[in-house]
């Protein structure tokens, strides 16, 4: 069976890491990419793993691609903290190191629960990310938010998910929220010369109409509403933080 690095970025991640770290005890070597915690994350963590990294955060993308070259062997599996590989994913995965597979990397679907529910609709039903990869053909693509791998081979696709345990709060999620969309103004700086109307009332409102009534979040109730309003309260406030960059430029 070929060799795997799982590698799992973390930030002031108690709560998560250690059941994190035991979710992918399948792998030959584990890897904890820390953006300088100041809680126990790293504590908790050293007996169980094979290897700590400390670097400053920037962004995800560049935190990963950071770190994926330092493992020792070529397969990689990516978890965040608060993701938990189930038995079958296990197998799965498993399965196909011993098949020696020639594809690059491969999609794996994520079950979500936010607020500690499961989330069936809402623009999250069809949630997958590229995890499972060789490490000397895929990377990281450079953007702030929602960075996903380019590679130069062949994706393909598990049958099995990944649990995610999203936001236990409408407070850290509307936090997370503001932070992407700072970091989402950095990326429209060369898309979006002029903000108006459309940019800070008309798209806010069609995301909100996106999730709600044609991703069918009204189907998952309270938490399908939050998801909603909030993914329209990002929206503006990501044109209100490019809107600061550009007034700062003119300046």
């Amino acid at each position: 069976m070929e060799k795997i690095t799982a590698i799992i970025p973390t930030g002031n991640e108690e709560h998560n890491i250690v059941d994190a770290i035991k979710s992918v005890d399948f792998a030959d070597e584990i890897m904890i990419v820390d953006s300088f915690s100041n809680d126990k994350t790293i504590e908790l963590a050293t007996p169980l793993v094979h290897t700590i990294l400390q670097r400053e955060y920037v962004n995800s993308a560049s935190q990963k691609n950071w770190a994926i070259p330092k493992a020792k062997h070529k397969w990689i599996f990516l978890l965040d903290a608060d993701e938990r590989v189930t038995k079958k994913l296990k197998k799965e995965i498993t399965d196909i190191l011993k098949s020696k597979s020639i594809l690059s990397g491969f999609w794996i679907s994520r079950q979500n629960y936010f607020m500690g529910k499961k989330v069936r609709f809402s623009g999250w039903r069809g949630d997958k990310v590229i995890r499972l990869f060789k490490r000397d053909e895929c990377k990281y693509e450079n953007k702030h938010v929602h960075s996903e791998i380019i590679s130069n081979g062949k994706i393909g696709k598990l049958k099995h998910k990944i649990i995610h345990n999203t936001y236990n709060s409408k407070e850290k999620y509307l936090k997370k929220l503001n932070q992407y969309a700072k970091w989402q103004a950095q990326d429209y700086k060369e898309k979006v010369k002029k903000i108006n109307i459309y940019h800070t009332s008309i798209k806010p409102l069609f995301r909100f109409i996106k999730h709600y009534i044609i991703q069918l979040g009204l189907l998952d109730g309270y938490i399908g509403f939050i998801i909603s309003l909030y993914q329209a309260k990002a929206v503006k406030m990501r044109y209100y933080y490019l809107k600061k960059i550009q007034d700062e430029n003119r300046a």
